[in-house]
């Protein structure tokens, strides 16, 4: 894990005119210190490997929609922003351990996650199927039987090509092959080095490395789901998704979605989910 200093997001938001934002206005916080990974902090979990979502420059500055979002959301809770890069993999442990007070990494949400823990969907994400530019061998979501494909370990993806291979095995087809990767980056670095056919990821993803001609976007709008902010209790979950409800209610969310070519999650409300909700 890679704790990126707060002077980095400072940086973000300094690029794009928005530099006040990042830090937390002159007001007190509602939430209680004792609750806080850090005090005075909103220390979120990010993977910042996925442009236009959330990456990171090459001079270490994180960008993308859930950074701005991140440290909007700490702005509004009198908090200073404090990300920590890590992989998918640990971040539910993460929280579970109290190492972040958020995933700020748009978790899909799905009824197991919500036995476990407290989601705020806001964005809506469907999975695409990136190959080799000129490779048109993959018209139809059929058309992976037989293919290997790499994905990010653990995610909403990879579940989903397990019970692909399910719905295959009924069907006769051949099994899809599943390379495991940490992160998005090291899946289409699979694709890139030729050790796959295809690389599964979400829409935005996929459509960023289609523009540049690097790879071709074969089939996007799969298995289309809501992406989430996830927490650990209430005690967090709740004051955030007040001021959630506040940037929806004023426009900035709507207009942060829009500028990034995502849609919000189902009618566009927000709303806390989790145990006993």
């Amino acid at each position: 894990m890679n704790r990126t200093p707060l002077t980095l997001a400072l940086a973000v938001l300094t690029s794009m005119g928005l530099a006040t934002a990042a830090t937390a206005q002159d007001c007190e916080t509602t939430i209680d210190a004792s609750l806080l990974t850090e005090e005075g902090k909103l220390t979120m979990a990010v993977s910042p490997t996925l442009p236009p979502m959330a990456y990171a420059e090459s001079d270490g500055t994180l960008k993308g929609l859930r950074v701005e979002l991140g440290v909007e959301v700490a702005k509004r809770l009198c908090l200073e922003p404090d990300f920590i890069s890590t992989e998918y993999a640990t971040m539910v442990p993460g929280l579970q351990g109290g190492r972040w007070d958020v995933i700020d990494a748009g978790l899909f949400v799905t009824p197991a996650r919500l036995e476990i823990m407290y989601m705020i969907p806001y964005e809506n994400l469907a999975i695409s199927i990136s190959t080799a530019t000129g490779d048109d061998s993959i018209k139809t979501v059929e058309d992976l039987a037989g293919k290997r494909v790499s994905t990010d370990i653990g995610g909403y993806a990879e579940a989903k090509m397990r019970e692909l291979n399910k719905d295959f095995a009924e069907k006769g087809l051949e099994q899809i092959d599943i390379a495991l990767f940490d992160n998005y980056a090291t899946v289409y670095q699979a694709l890139r080095a030729g050790q796959v056919e295809a690389a599964v990821s979400i829409d935005p993803v996929a459509k960023l490395y289609s523009e540049s001609g690097e790879f071709a976007h074969a089939l996007a709008g799969l298995y289309a789901t809501p992406g989430s902010l996830a927490f650990g209790s209430t005690d967090i979950a709740g004051p955030v998704t007040k001021v959630m409800q506040e940037m929806n209610a004023d426009g900035w969310l709507p207009e942060l979605m829009a500028r990034y070519g995502v849609g919000q999650a189902g009618d566009g409300s927000i709303e806390l989910k989790g145990p006993g909700l």
